[in-house]
């Protein structure tokens, strides 16, 4: 993962282009317990998505056009970041009470976990309480999930490294995780590999820092930490999607960590539309031909919505 200080490469020779953008202030949830009649959710094939949306005055409009931008899109790739995972419980990194207001990125970074203890029992402690949470996929991810239903994703490529797209229903060929999964661990030497219950559990039990049972060598999370390179196969495959999309919707990231966040760019330069979505700014707003401004939560599933409903 490259620093993402900066500039993202062949972001300034592109053309920025007229862009709408919306705000959204939320989404009517009902009644407490998700999916029983009557809460604001549909059902589809593999879950509930939201049925309405409570979006402010401008937004609707903007939604409408986002989605009419998308309406004709057949080879559609989502592009996810933290943001699509915060209504799941799992605190994003750059937002106010992020992760990384409390662990120093620069304490975790690939070099320093290999070669100093303490870093790798600060990062254990991280990956426990990342553990505890227990997330479970909220709208967002069920928005991706009602896009295939309708053939219409060539894929998600995802930043995130919590699996949540998958327990959402997707199938793993339609999701590249470019920074690798937090469901497993493995060994630096010997590369074997294993559930990540079972090194949590062992550092619940007293192990600061647990080796390889096989070796003896390090063990991390199966992530591509900062540092660390995203192994070449994982990334051909993102280029890949990237290149044969006709539309990317950026949901849910900040846009500056890459080389991730150099797949939209690839995308608007070969002519994709580019939708973003995301609670703050990004670098590439400028980039996009529409940007919606909110929870991925909220917009994500009412753009899906749009996009399908008006469908020549």
């Amino acid at each position: 993962m490259d620093n993402p200080a900066h500039p993202i490469p062949g972001w300034a020779g592109l053309p920025h282009r007229g862009l709408s953008t919306a705000t959204a202030t939320g989404f009517d949830h009902g009644p407490a317990g998700a999916g029983a009649a009557g809460d604001g959710m549909r059902p589809s094939g593999s879950g509930w998505y939201p049925a309405g949306m409570d979006v402010a005055g401008q937004a609707a409009d903007a939604l409408e056009e986002a989605g009419g931008l998308l309406a004709g899109a057949e080879r559609v790739v989502v592009f996810s970041g933290a943001g699509v995972s915060t209504d799941s419980g799992i605190p994003d990194f750059r937002s106010p009470g992020g992760l990384w207001t409390r662990y120093d990125p620069r304490q975790l970074g690939f070099r320093r976990y290999v070669r100093d203890p303490a870093a790798r029992r600060l990062a254990w402690r991280l990956r426990r309480e990342l553990h505890r949470l227990e997330a479970r996929p909220n709208p967002a991810h069920l928005a991706c999930v009602r896009l295939a239903e309708a053939g219409r994703l060539a894929g998600v490529v995802t930043q995130n490294v919590d699996g949540l797209h998958t327990d959402a229903g997707l199938p793993p060929e339609l999701v590249c995780e470019v920074h690798g999964t937090g469901r497993q661990f493995v060994c630096l030497a010997c590369g074997e590999r294993g559930p990540m219950a079972e090194a949590v559990a062992r550092v619940e039990a007293g192990e600061e820092d647990p080796a390889c049972l096989a070796c003896g060598g390090i063990i991390k999370a199966a992530t591509v930490s900062f540092g660390q390179n995203i192994p070449a196969d994982v990334w051909a495959r993102a280029e890949a999607l990237t290149a044969a999309c006709d539309a990317l919707v950026a949901v849910g990231s900040s846009l500056v960590v890459r080389p991730a966040a150099s797949l939209p760019v690839k995308a608007a330069g070969h002519g994709a539309t580019l939708v973003i979505v995301n609670r703050e700014p990004t670098p590439l707003d400028g980039l996009a031909d529409a940007v919606l401004r909110g929870e991925a939560g909220t917009l994500l599933p009412a753009l899906v919505e749009a996009a399908l409903g008006t469908r020549p």
